[in-house]
């Protein structure tokens, strides 16, 4: 069996070899693709074009949105993501962001006098979590810690470890007023981009923070300056934002109850070795004829 990694990486290359298969030259005929993160959209497209004996292409993101039109082009491949594989660290990271809100360490951290004692606890808070896949599941398991009662909203109310109940999508807005704390990390499909509009983010209370670690356009933006401003909402951590990267003079980076990092919930030396893991947990479920990871769902768009 050979794989073709696109473009070349050491660490793919190892994860291949490891399970069993061989790392396809350029003259060769592959089994499967491994799109390697310096992968374009028209990069994969070439490789497919020219090799019609790919039957499985492993994407590097998460998220397959950037990948959509070419997955559609070719509905006979199977196609994996790495959704999940980077679980750990994202939810990591939405744990930290979601900390610092409550505990007010973004007003502290620019702090040049003593000021008045504040914060909020999150043992005990009422959890709403967009989403149910790994990255989901493994923020669920971490609230878990905190006595947290965490609600999971997902496209179907199918049970999800860690969480004291499960609804669907439609149910949104019904929980919305008990949140304390809103995770959003969820994917962006037609059904989630700007779910968190005007209208969503009024439903929460004033004393409740809204944390995205998933993509940008599953908030409005200027709904959520406009939330911000009027303090319709104790504050907002996005890791994603929309536009990305957020422009410098976007009214975001003003706005005093508004934390961003960069995209970093998972940096480059984070995700390499975990996306080198799934490569070769793949490899082998390939070769072996079994189910793969992060199978993706067209349909779903994710």
């Amino acid at each position: 069996m050979k794989i073709r990694i696109l473009p070349y990486d050491a660490s793919a290359a190892s994860a291949v070899e490891r399970s069993g298969a061989e790392v396809a030259n350029e003259s060769d005929r592959a089994d499967g693709l491994v799109a390697h993160f310096a992968c374009s959209v028209s990069d994969l497209v070439q490789a497919l074009e020219a090799d019609s004996s790919i039957r499985w292409v492993q994407l590097p993101t998460a998220g397959i949105e950037k990948w959509t039109d070419v997955i559609a082009a070719h509905p006979t491949l199977l196609w994996t993501s790495a959704k999940g594989a980077y679980a750990e660290p994202v939810a990591e990271h939405a744990l930290a962001l979601a900390l610092a809100l409550l505990r007010n360490l973004k007003e502290r951290s620019r702090a040049t006098s003593w000021g008045s004692p504040s914060g909020t606890s999150l043992h005990g808070c009422n959890i709403v979590l967009l989403g149910a896949g790994g990255v989901a599941e493994e923020t669920a398991r971490l609230l878990g810690v905190f006595r947290t009662s965490v609600t999971v909203v997902r496209r179907l109310p199918d049970p999800v470890d860690w969480a004291a109940r499960t609804i669907s999508l439609d149910e949104l807005d019904e929980v919305l007023p008990e949140a304390d704390v809103v995770i959003v990390a969820a994917a962006l499909t037609g059904q989630t981009r700007g779910l968190f509009d005007a209208a969503r983010l009024a439903r929460l209370k004033p004393s409740a923070v809204l944390v995205n670690i998933a993509r940008g356009a599953l908030v409005d933006s200027d709904a959520l300056v406009g939330a911000l401003s009027r303090g319709e909402l104790a504050g907002a951590a996005l890791d994603v934002t929309d536009p990305e990267p957020l422009p410098d003079g976007h009214a975001l980076w003003g706005e005093p109850l508004a934390l961003i990092t960069p995209h970093t919930a998972d940096t480059m030396e984070m995700i390499v070795p975990l996306l080198a893991e799934r490569i070769a947990d793949n490899v082998a479920r390939f070769g072996d004829g079994r189910d793969l990871a992060g199978r993706v769902d067209p349909a779903a768009g994710y």
